[in-house]
């Protein structure tokens, strides 16, 4: 039987008295992928920084692996195994690649070798400062230093804005071969619909904070005339 890792129940947050997201509740199993989708300003961002524990909760639990977390401060549920890679990357530009990773680093499945075999242009720049690579290779950076803390759960926010789309290849064959090795559980922010839709099990699409559809990813990827209804973009023809 596949046990839950992460379960919002009925989840009220946001910033201060400001109310962003409200009455969210979802479950993501061991292993798992869930893409989250929607359009600009709906709360996407928003839920990953309350799974770290970044808002604050006025109503509804936050579960992991069972346990009430909703009050848990970020580092304690980063030190649980939850990893967030955020839109701003935030690498260290005075460390070179690998000191970004090893700084990072918790005993499990990724260490410095599977890393380098995953997204070999980080082996290939391995001496290099941070402020040295350009803007793919500091997102392959920001997720492989995440994934050397060895999460059970990443929290990825929009890892493919603003790339060139030979880099957009490259860093979602990298997260496909991730999932396939099934080492973690995936939530994915993302604008390009049909590549989250590819990369998941399940979605979830938002509107003013509000859960207003879900189900399987493949069944949405299919519907084309769903998609543009609930999320305002056509697939990437091929």
């Amino acid at each position: 039987m596949v046990e839950t890792l992460l379960a919002f129940d009925d989840v009220r947050a946001g910033y201060g008295s400001a109310v962003v997201l409200d009455g969210v509740s979802f479950t993501i199993p061991e292993h798992g992928g869930l893409a989250v989708l929607g359009r600009n300003g709906v709360g996407k961002s928003t839920l990953l920084l309350t799974i770290m524990g970044y808002t604050r909760v006025g109503r509804g639990h936050i579960r992991w692996r069972g346990a009430d977390v909703t009050r848990q401060p970020p580092h304690r549920r980063a030190l649980a195994g939850i990893g967030w890679v955020a839109q701003e990357r935030e690498i260290f530009p005075s460390l070179t690649v690998e000191e970004n990773l090893t700084v990072a680093a918790r005993g499990g499945r990724w260490n410095l070798s599977s890393i380098y075999d995953l997204f070999p242009r980080l082996a290939e720049r391995r001496r290099n400062h941070g402020n040295q690579l350009s803007g793919g290779e500091q997102q392959m950076l920001a997720i492989a230093r995440a994934l050397m803390t060895n999460p059970a759960l990443l929290l990825l926010d929009e890892p493919l804005e603003g790339l060139a789309p030979i880099v957009v290849e490259e860093l979602t064959d990298a997260i496909r071969r991730m999932t396939k090795e099934g080492s973690n559980a995936f939530v994915l922010v993302e604008q390009h619909a049909d590549i989250a839709l590819s990369l998941t099990e399940t979605v979830l699409v938002l509107e003013r904070g509000r859960i207003v559809h879900s189900g399987t990813s493949a069944d949405l990827l299919a519907d084309h005339a769903a998609l543009d209804r609930l999320v305002g973009l056509r697939l990437v023809e091929g």
